[in-house]
C-alpha cells in the first residue's frame, strides 16, 4: 500500500452568549417549547426588517483579538440562498467576501512538538432552525418537525487553514479554541447542546504530492471523541478508494456515531451555487478607531498569560498552573 498524508481543516460555528438573537429581540434560550422563542423577523415574515445586535459584533471583533487576526472595520452581511425547512426564509444571513476577521492562528503542542495553525477568517451569521425526525433520521422517518427557537440565534463561524495531518491535531486546535472563546465569555462552547459545532473537511494525498486530494466534509459531530472516530474513519475510507483506483467525491457526509461510519449527505456546494448578495435590508458594519479600541482595552487575560503569571509571580508548578488556568471558572475561583 502506497503511503498518504491527511489534510484537515475545521470550519467551527460557535453560538454567541448574547441575550436576543442576531438581528431581533428574541430570546436566545437554550430549550423551551418549539417555536416559543419566534418573531416576524427570524420567521422571516413578508415586510419584517432586521436590525443588528451590537453585542454580536463585539464578540466577533474579541474573538479575532484573541486570534491575532487583522479586524475588517468595514464588512458586510449577504444572503446565503438555499432552501431546506430548518431556514423558513430561505436564505441564511451571513458574511461572504467582506467579513469581519482575516486571517489569524492558533498554537497547538501535540507530544511535545508545537505547532501554528492557521486561521483564514472569521465570519458572522445566523443560525437555521432544527429538524426533529419521527426516526433516527431523515431518510428513514416519516415525518419531521420544525422547531424555530434556534433561527437566528448569533454565531461565529472560524474558519482554518489546511494545516493539520491527525485527529490529535484537530483536539488540540479545538480545546485551545474553545478555551479562548470561552474565557472571553463569547459562548459557553457546550457541544452536547450544539452552541460549537464543527465541520472536519478532509482530503488524502500520497506522501510527497505537490497537491491536495478531493476533500468531504464530514457534519454531525458532537464531540471531540466522534470527531476523532470520524476523522479515523474518513481517512480509511479515502485511502481505500484511492487503493481500489476509485476517486473521492467531493460531497457533504454526516456522521454516524453509533455505527461508527458516515453516508453522503449531498454533493459538496461551491460559493457560487448560494448565489450569494449583498443583503439590502442591513447596511455595512463600520467599526471605529475609537471602538476597536474600547474592545481591545475590555479583553480578559487569556489561559496562556495567565498560565505564565501563575507560575512566575505566584511560583505555581506548570502542572498545578495548568489545572487550574484549565477552565475559567476555576480560575476565577483561584
Amino acid at each position: 500500500m502506497k503511503k498518504y498524508t491527511t489534510v484537515i481543516g475545521l470550519e467551527v460555528h460557535a453560538e454567541l452568549k448574547t441575550n436576543s438573537k442576531a438581528f431581533c429581540s428574541c430570546s436566545t434560550k437554550f430549550g423551551g417549547e418549539p417555536n416559543t422563542h419566534v418573531c416576524p423577523v427570524c420567521l422571516g415574515m413578508p415586510g419584517a426588517l432586521p436590525v443588528l445586535n451590537k453585542q454580536v459584533v463585539e464578540f466577533a471583533i474579541r474573538t479575532g483579538l484573541a486570534l491575532g487576526c487583522e479586524i475588517q472595520k468595514f464588512n458586510k452581511f449577504d444572503r446565503k440562498n438555499y432552501f431546506y425547512p430548518d431556514l423558513s426564509k430561505n436564505y441564511q444571513i451571513s458574511q461572504f467576501d467582506k467579513p469581519i476577521c482575516l486571517g489569524g492562528h492558533i498554537d497547538i503542542e501535540v507530544e511535545g512538538e508545537k505547532k501554528r495553525i492557521g486561521v483564514t477568517r472569521i465570519h458572522m451569521e445566523e443560525d437555521a432552525g432544527k429538524l426533529n425526525h419521527s426516526g433516527a433520521t431523515i431518510s428513514t422517518s416519516d415525518s419531521s418537525a420544525v422547531d424555530y427557537n434556534r433561527a437566528g440565534v448569533p454565531l461565529i463561524e472560524i474558519v482554518s487553514e489546511p494545516d493539520m495531518r491527525s485527529a490529535d491535531e484537530v483536539i488540540a486546535y479545538l480545546e485551545k479554541l474553545r478555551l479562548i472563546i470561552q474565557y472571553l465569555g463569547a459562548s459557553d462552547c457546550k457541544l452536547q447542546e450544539g452552541s460549537m459545532r464543527a465541520d472536519v473537511n478532509l482530503s488524502v494525498r500520497e506522501v510527497g504530492a505537490p497537491e491536495f486530494g478531493t476533500r468531504t466534509e464530514m457534519k454531525n459531530l458532537n464531540s471531540f471523541k466522534a470527531i476523532a472516530r470520524a476523522i479515523e474513519g474518513e481517512r480509511k475510507r479515502q485511502i481505500e478508494l484511492l487503493e481500489e483506483g476509485k476517486r473521492v467525491v467531493q460531497e457533504t457526509r454526516r456522521w454516524d456515531d453509533n455505527k461508527e461510519s458516515s453516508y453522503a449527505m449531498r454533493s459538496k456546494e461551491d460559493a457560487h451555487d448560494y448565489r450569494y448578495f449583498p443583503d439590502p435590508d442591513l447596511t455595512p458594519v463600520v467599526i471605529s478607531d475609537e471602538w476597536l479600541d474600547e474592545v481591545r482595552k475590555r479583553q480578559p487575560e487569556l489561559r496562556t498569560e495567565k498560565l505564565l503569571r501563575y507560575e512566575q509571580e505566584f511560583q505555581i508548578p506548570r502542572y498545578d498552573a495548568e489545572i487550574l488556568t484549565g477552565s475559567k471558572p476555576m480560575a476565577d475561583l483561584f
